[in-house]
């Protein structure tokens, strides 16, 4: 009788997904929930082929030579700069992440801030929760129009494609984007989106929404002499990843009211934030959670499964991030 391949889940999981796994392979649970110190992650992976992974667990070249058995690292999450995808390539592990699956549902949280923000949603609710309401004034927690105005999307990929959808259809926005290579027409006509220079986006936005992924080219690409470009009285929303915004820099910004306000659902060296965003009541702040719905999250799941399974079975994975060895 064949012993199954054994792997390891990271972090929790929904308990029948996991059961999925056990068809196929033995598994090894995490007791709690909490992130893995690289030491443990390569102690947990020892005689593991698979490792169902998420955001937080730095696999790299220290780790992939402390565990020869590994075969395959499958991703619930879109982003991988956690992982050092050359190095698994070169070791023969088969990388996955997740992307498709969460591109409707961030996209929905994405516009979900940027109207938060405008519209001082939160700094309402905290207006009205500490009782600071007593009557009508005409320009009581004023905020900024969102339709019809222009967005720019940095980053023009499945996210930003989506919002892009969502500002010109339904709230009849001009949309400007930069993107490192332009849509081809028939992508960029539907979305009645205007492929401009990085220093027109910020300049004509009225509001900006980032989704770029993370790179060191990438890192604070959005820096105090971006900010200053942008209109007085902007709006910046950063779905991205943390790093990509000089947090310092568009704390001062706000705080100046260079810009108007703000919606971040990532940070840089989170889960820590800057305690500058926390002192400021025009931001609007939430924890890494824009693809956190349910079925949304599920789907994340499912496929990371999907993944280890083909990839521990001999069959093609559906979504590589690296070549794939008969």
């Amino acid at each position: 009788m064949r012993t199954k391949p054994s792997v390891l889940v990271a972090r929790r999981i929904f308990p029948d997904i996991v059961q999925r796994l056990r068809e196929h392979f033995e598994v090894e649970e995490p007791a709690d929930d909490e992130p893995l110190p690289q030491p443990e992650l390569i102690r947990r992976l020892q005689g593991k082929a698979g490792l169902f992974a998420t955001g937080t667990e730095l696999i790299n070249a220290t780790l992939l030579q402390a565990c020869p058995d590994l075969r395959a690292v499958c991703l619930m999450t879109v982003g991988y700069n956690n992982v050092d995808v050359a190095a698994c390539a070169a070791a023969g592990v088969v990388v996955t992440n997740a992307p498709d699956v969460l591109t409707e549902t961030t996209a929905d949280f994405g516009f979900a801030l940027l109207l938060a923000a405008a519209r001082r949603v939160t700094e309402a609710e905290h207006y009205l929760r500490a009782g600071r309401w007593r009557q009508w004034n005409i320009d009581l927690l004023a905020g900024a129009d969102v339709h019809g105005s222009t967005l720019g999307v940095l980053g023009m990929g499945r996210i930003g494609q989506a919002i892009a959808r969502r500002a010109a259809l339904g709230f009849g926005m001009q949309v400007l984007y930069h993107n490192r290579s332009r849509l081809a027409p028939e992508v960029e006509a539907p979305l009645r989106a205007q492929w401009v220079s990085k220093t027109e986006l910020l300049r004509r936005a009225d509001h900006l929404i980032i989704v770029v992924p993370y790179s060191p080219q990438a890192h604070h690409l959005i820096a105090a002499p971006e900010l200053a470009l942008m209109k007085p009285g902007a709006t910046l929303v950063n779905i991205a990843r943390g790093g990509v915004v000089d947090d310092a820099a568009l704390a001062q910004a706000l705080a100046t009211g260079r810009l108007a306000a703000a919606g971040l659902d990532v940070f840089e060296g989170e889960p820590q934030l800057n305690p500058a965003l926390l002192a400021l009541s025009n931001v609007v702040l939430t924890p890494h959670i824009a693809s956190a719905s349910l079925p949304t999250r599920r789907a994340m799941c499912n496929l990371a499964v999907d993944n280890l399974i083909a990839a521990l079975t001999g069959s093609q994975v559906l979504t590589p991030l690296t070549p794939q060895t008969p």
